[in-house]
């Protein structure tokens, strides 16, 4: 799915080559300032290297429109952006960025108790705790149907239970949809369960501070 050759952050990075396959659960791991969040950005170009090319299905993303490429590659923040509104609103909104017709009804419900999210639709966003919103920050992602899920510690707000149960429904789906996920997270345990294919970058750091 994605190719990186010479990938170089002067000081702080280095990637000779790597290949992360499609249609698998990838796992970032490493220590802190060893360059995960940097490698995340660079697959869907929210930043850029100094050095090196950076390839998606074969096509160098440099080349490409950002935002169609966003629109095939869907990254998850460890902050989640929640807005005004419903958890309806919230969910749906991402479509309407996309131009992309609404969600229905029993979509939107499934997802909310795929995330363990026990809400209803039209309760207002806002009272959400931490863990909810980032749990309906990765639904919304969801429910753009992508190609790819770049998910930055994406169970960091939750519960050790919570957070297996969540990712285990999760790989189950992704897994069925043929989709490709590259995901960074904090927890080796985490990482071994749902990781097909894993992401040392301690392999590339070479000093400084890239997370």
């Amino acid at each position: 799915m994605f190719q990186l050759m010479n990938v170089k952050v002067d000081g702080i990075l280095y990637i000779d080559e790597l290949s992360i396959p499609a249609n698998q659960i990838t796992c970032i791991v490493g220590p802190s300032g060893s360059g995960k969040s940097t490698l995340l950005r660079f697959l869907n170009n929210l930043s850029s290297p100094d050095h090196g090319e950076i390839l998606f299905k074969n096509k160098s993303i440099s080349s490409m429109d950002p935002l169609q490429l966003r629109r095939s590659v869907v990254m998850v923040s460890q902050a989640p952006v929640i807005f005004d509104g419903t958890i309806e609103d919230n969910l749906q909104i991402g479509r309407t960025f996309s131009e992309k017709e609404s969600a229905g009804e029993e979509d939107m419900n499934y997802l909310l108790e795929l995330f363990s999210l026990g809400k209803l639709l039209d309760e207002e966003a806002e009272h959400l705790s931490g863990g909810e919103k980032q749990r309906l920050s990765w639904a919304r992602a969801m429910l753009l149907d992508p190609e790819v899920f770049l998910l930055d510690e994406p169970t960091s707000a939750l519960d050790e239970e919570t957070a297996r149960t969540v990712l285990l429904r999760f790989r189950d789906h992704v897994r069925e949809k043929s989709k490709t996920v590259i995901m960074i997270t904090h927890s080796q345990e985490l990482a071994e369960l749902v990781a097909e294919n894993m992401i040392d970058m301690s392999r590339y750091s070479v000093g400084g501070s890239a997370d």
